[in-house]
């Protein structure tokens, strides 16, 4: 006899996907439960089952959010190919799933805002911050090693990656029509990789 599903992950994930959409429409701070209620099709009571508040549906769509991309990268980073080879993989998926979400990236600046007040907030984003560096330094790490990079400071050269990747996100938020964010996320990692590359 198979095993039955897990319907607790599947109404979760049926609430998120509604909140997303609530979210996205009318902002953070103007959406209700009772506006998620309704997009999702379940009861309040099943709402409040699984989420308190907002607060924490926010949280577990950043933190689902997060887990989908850590995940994937993780088999970026441990494929073959030299440093610049991993880390242009690894720029071109996070750019093409960044394009997947733009519709989503009012929430996450309403998220952002909230990393002011809230320390719930600063400890999501500091472990996403993390997560990206555990990634991305053992990348320069290697290319250093083995002569392909110059000897610099793994950690500047992923904190700049950063930069790179949420300032051009930043950007497009500015001026649509001045950045398209999975061609200059790509075209800054370059300009980066250029910079450290021993000739």
């Amino acid at each position: 006899m198979s095993p039955k599903p897990d319907v607790s992950e599947q109404r979760k994930d049926q609430i998120l996907d509604a909140a997303s959409e609530v979210f996205a429409e009318k902002g953070v701070y103007q959406s209700t439960m009772d506006d998620i209620v309704k997009e999702s099709g379940l009861s309040k009571g099943a709402l409040y089952w699984y989420f308190k508040s907002k607060d924490d549906i926010l949280i577990s769509i950043f933190e689902r959010m997060f887990h989908r991309e850590f995940e994937q990268l993780k088999g970026i980073t441990v494929s073959k190919g030299n440093a610049t080879q991993q880390i242009l993989s690894f720029t071109k998926y996070v750019a093409e799933d960044i394009q997947q979400m733009l519709r989503l990236m009012p929430i996450a600046y309403e998220f952002i805002s909230l990393a002011f007040r809230r320390k719930f907030v600063q400890d999501a984003f500091k472990h996403y911050i993390n997560s990206f560096m555990d990634l991305i330094i053992p990348i320069i790490q290697q290319g250093i090693d083995s002569g392909e990079f110059r000897q610099v400071d793994p950690l500047d050269v992923g904190i700049a990656t950063g930069a790179i990747i949420e300032g051009t996100i930043l950007l497009w938020v500015y001026d649509r029509t001045l950045v398209t964010p999975e061609i200059h996320i790509i075209k800054g990692i370059k300009l980066i990789l250029d910079g450290i590359k021993l000739p």
